[in-house]
């Protein structure tokens, strides 16, 4: 906790000793799996509001796919990230973090390599992303990465840091009452629908690190071998080649070798909780 309020001073030098404090006492959540400090200054109930109003503006602009085997397969390999997600929710003691979820599997017709997930379990994936995932097994790979955002409150997390930077750390109600345009901003900021490489949002690292680490969790609890997860991130480096992605150090993604390694380290710890499913379609 120490380091996480050293992390508040460094990042908000300008806010007053006391209002740091109360925000180190009230403010702080542990993310699954990490137990990493995080800063939430949004309600639960708060972001799940949005997240539903969001996500079916953007259905409006973005009808689901009329590609049946597609959807089919979407749903199917969301369904059981679904079910392995809220099983390791409840048996780790973070079962409150699944109330008011509504999940949602759509697939949207467009040459994007990507996928997203908001809060409440409101998944969109691309069709451009299905020719690299290839079967069920990498398609997992990638939901898994994006709902694992959503249930670590990474959005939450960078949305609460912009609250504090631009509006004071004022509440959320507060905010989009006196402040719409730019608590609008800030969601979009947090949530970054239609990020440009592949299946990354542009979250900070740390998560990034964080939801490769409970995606491949959720992956083999839900009956997908765990090894495919390097292997996909490998054919996802080959479809990026030529895109410009930047070096590591300008960007905020692990770079594509390092989130492989990272991946492969992972396996022994993966493979825990893997238990191959007679009725994959992979």
């Amino acid at each position: 906790m120490h380091r996480f309020q050293e992390g508040l001073m460094r990042r908000f030098p300008a806010l007053p000793a006391l209002a740091l404090l109360l925000v180190f006492v009230f403010a702080c959540a542990k993310v699954p799996l990490t137990g990493r400090s995080q800063l939430n200054l949004v309600s639960s109930s708060e972001m799940l509001s949005m997240s539903e109003q969001q996500y079916h503006e953007f259905l409006q602009e973005h009808p689901p796919s009329k590609d049946a085997a597609g959807t089919t397969q979407v749903r199917r390999v969301g369904g059981r990230i679904q079910k392995a997600v809220e099983r390791y929710m409840n048996d780790n003691g973070y079962g409150n973090r699944m109330q008011g979820y509504q999940w949602q599997f759509n697939l949207v017709d467009d040459q994007q390599v990507n996928a997203w997930c908001m809060p409440g379990g409101r998944v969109v994936v691309y069709s451009g992303l299905l020719p690299v995932a290839r079967d069920d097994a990498g398609l997992a790979v990638v939901m898994g990465h994006e709902i694992a955002h959503a249930v670590a409150e990474h959005g939450a997390e960078r949305m609460s840091q912009g609250m504090m930077a631009q509006l004071g750390g004022i509440a959320l109600s507060e905010a989009l009452k006196t402040h719409p345009a730019e608590t609008q901003n800030l969601w979009l900021q947090a949530y970054a629908v239609g990020a440009q490489y592949g299946a990354m949002l542009p979250f900070s690292r740390v998560q990034e690190s964080e939801a490769d680490h409970l995606g491949i969790i959720f992956m083999a609890m839900a009956g997908y071998d765990p090894k495919t997860a390097a292997e996909f991130w490998k054919r996802m480096a080959a479809a990026k080649q030529g895109s410009g992605a930047p070096p590591e150090w300008l960007s905020t993604h692990p770079a594509d070798e390092t989130r492989i390694k990272n991946l492969e380290a992972l396996i022994p710890e993966a493979m825990k909780y893997y238990t191959p499913s007679t009725s994959a379609a992979d």
